[in-house]
């Protein structure tokens, strides 16, 4: 067939009218679509290859915008972008100023939140439910969870607090057993059981006609049938579990079978209470490959044999990290590794394998992973085990660090439990975008009493500060980002605590960078070098607490002073820095009066992009760095000879 019906398609009202056959060839349309994009930008693959059927269905039935579809995470909304009158523009898919990877109101109406984090959909759809009733409005709210999603306390909040009177309110239970790798914990098991058996009907049924014969009294206890059918199903299938909840159960049906969603959902139009409708689809469908977690997220490949153009490098921090979280590992029985759902990405599938008894994948439940970790570091010592105590590193996003705030503060803080936390995809995270930047873990610790944060400019220094973190014995956070870095063969030594390091001495400025940032204060005073200005750079690697006497003295040496982070400028390392000056600039015996310029991200949502755009679209570039230091300390006025309009 030698046509296109996808590029008719301009909003959701042009399916109505189309055949099954069509609908069916749509598919592959819109699954040919998202390959050819993916192996260009890269992207959520799996995900949206396993969702296209199902989407065309519910487009099929419902008729959105008016009815609201709420995607949890919404990493899996390919399918409805390129429906929903974005095809000629799926090209920019995760590109700057592109279409974003999720779900986002500022690009259609189509799109109800931006929402980038798993489990908060249902909790979202009850809200806009209870809303829609208030104001005697009259459209469904569809959700559309994965199976991965229950693991997630939240959705099971959602559950808990559902209302059994709601009407048009339909949740799609998307399962594919996988939520980025495969999944994990007891609520898989009630999904693998055998849902609404024909054993467990016939024996319902054969038993209600048993009753049903018994003289007189038979109708009466045939009644009762729906109790006596809850507790058989109860024996040999996981429905129950939503019944319970006060969701009707429907299921579970082929996701890929359009003609039966399609008529199941049409059916289930005027049900009178929340319905949860249990779907099984295969993710990755129309790709063939054998491990689905490869292609949850991908960087760009070949389109004709699956292999990606950029070999994974082993010289990225999160590689780095896990490499040698696995080599101390082997040498120490007693260090465990903790993650909430990101073994791949957090580069702990090795330690998984090699030690599974001390390496555990919690899930998509961000707060007990580290509550978890609090109590499995807490044990202080053992009167069998006098010099064996538990090392807990605990690796998790720095974005979904956010949704543990509590946990932290309660159940590590508080306690003062010597938990290393291992903070990946700190600053920008590219390509994700706003709900991902990992910016802010900076100003929510820095709050919190007993807690110690780091950043390595290196490789070399994040095996430093890992090694000397379990000797330090004290609630560490260890943060990084996803970018590739140098590293040497260089013997790896501990690290003495809190002390900063001077990169290159200079005389006229001071340059503080956080980090990997160090790169761009180099380049930066190579500009600066046009004014005949030298700069002192200086790593803090203690971003709290601060060397105070490294920075007393620098201070007392240098009349201007910046500093770059990759941070959120209103809570991270300029915040801790300036309160440091400011109590300096209250004791008398103080008496220099130097010029402090903060660079790092601005209090703004970021949108996506890769990191050098967005870098250079908020000012974080060398050049405009450069540009900045000499228009506020008016470096221009002395040196006139140098020629301004370069920085132009």
């Amino acid at each position: 067939m030698n046509k296109s019906i996808l590029k008719n398609i301009k909003d959701p009202k042009d399916l109505k009218n189309l055949s099954l056959k069509d609908l069916e060839y749509l598919s592959s349309e819109i699954r040919n679509r998202i390959i050819r994009v993916l192996s260009n930008n890269g992207g959520h693959l799996s995900s949206n290859l396993g969702i296209v059927e199902l989407t065309i269905a519910l487009h099929k039935t419902f008729d959105s915008p008016n009815d609201k579809f709420i995607f949890d995470t919404s990493h899996q909304t390919y399918p409805h972008k390129i429906i929903t009158g974005r095809n000629e523009i799926f090209d920019s898919l995760r590109k700057f100023k592109g279409i974003s990877g999720f779900s986002n109101p500022l690009e259609s109406p189509h799109d109800i939140i931006l929402s980038g984090h798993s489990g908060a959909a249902l909790s979202t759809s009850l809200g806009i439910a209870k809303a829609r009733d208030f104001y005697l409005e009259n459209f469904y709210v569809i959700t559309i969870i994965g199976d991965g999603s229950l693991t997630c306390g939240l959705t099971l909040e959602g559950l808990n607090n559902n209302f059994e009177k709601l009407k048009n309110f339909i949740v799609i239970l998307n399962d594919n057993k996988m939520a980025i790798s495969k999944n994990v914990g007891n609520i898989k098991n009630i999904l693998s059981r055998i849902i609404n058996s024909p054993t467990a009907n016939k024996i319902y049924l054969d038993f209600q006609n048993f009753l049903s014969k018994i003289p007189k009294c038979g109708s009466l206890f045939a009644n009762q049938g729906k109790k006596i059918k809850e507790s058989i199903k109860n024996i040999f299938s996981s429905a129950i579990f939503f019944e319970q909840f006060g969701f009707s159960y429907v299921g579970p049906i082929d996701g890929h079978n359009i003609k039966k969603l399609i008529n199941t959902f049409s059916k289930l139009k005027n049900i009178e209470k929340p319905v949860i409708i249990h779907v099984i689809t295969d993710k990755g469908k129309g790709l063939s490959i054998d491990n689905p977690p490869i292609y949850h997220g991908v960087s760009p490949f070949n389109i004709n044999n699956g292999k990606f153009y950029f070999s994974s490098s082993k010289n990225t921090f999160p590689q780095i990290f896990g490499n040698f979280l696995t080599y101390l590992a082997e040498k120490d029985p007693t260090i465990f590794a903790l993650t909430p759902a990101m073994l791949k990405g957090s580069n702990l599938i090795e330690f998984k394998k090699r030690f599974p008894n001390r390496c555990f994948d919690v899930g998509i439940a961000e707060g007990h992973c580290i509550t978890f970790s609090g109590g499995l570091s807490s044990i202080k010592k053992s009167k069998f085990f006098k010099d064996k105590k538990i090392k807990v590193v605990t690796v998790i996003y720095s974005t979904f660090l956010q949704r543990a705030f509590d946990n932290v503060f309660h159940d590590i803080c508080i306690q003062n439990n010597p938990l290393i936390l291992a903070i990946d995809r700190a600053g920008l995270s590219g390509p994700d975008g706003t709900t991902h930047h990992g910016i802010y873990d900076i100003g929510f610790l820095s709050s919190m009493p007993n807690m110690t944060i780091v950043q390595p400019r290196n490789g070399d220094l994040l095996k430093e500060l890992l090694l000397s973190s379990f000797s330090w014995n004290i609630p560490i956070s260890i943060r990084y980002p996803n970018i590739k870095t140098e590293i040497t063969k260089t013997k790896i030594e501990k690290r003495k605590y809190n002390k900063g390091e001077i990169l290159c001495t200079g005389k006229d400025i001071l340059i503080i960078a956080v980090g990997h940032l160090y790169k761009k204060a180099f380049q930066v005073n190579a500009i600066l070098k046009n004014y005949n200005m030298k700069a002192t750079i200086v790593d803090p690697i203690f971003i709290k607490p601060l060397d105070k006497n490294l920075f007393y003295n620098l201070l007392k040496k240098h009349k201007y002073v910046v500093t770059i982070e990759e941070h959120s400028i209103t809570s991270g390392f300029a915040s801790i820095f300036n309160s440091f000056f400011t109590k300096l600039s209250l004791d008398k015996t103080f008496s220099f009066s130097n010029k402090i310029l903060n660079l790092g991200i601005p209090n703004r949502f970021i949108l996506h992009g890769q990191n050098e755009d967005l870098l250079k679209n908020i000012g974080l570039d060398a050049e405009t760095i450069a540009k900045k230091i000499v228009k506020t300390f008016e470096l221009t006025k002395d040196l006139k000879k140098y020629d301004y309009s370069n920085f132009s």
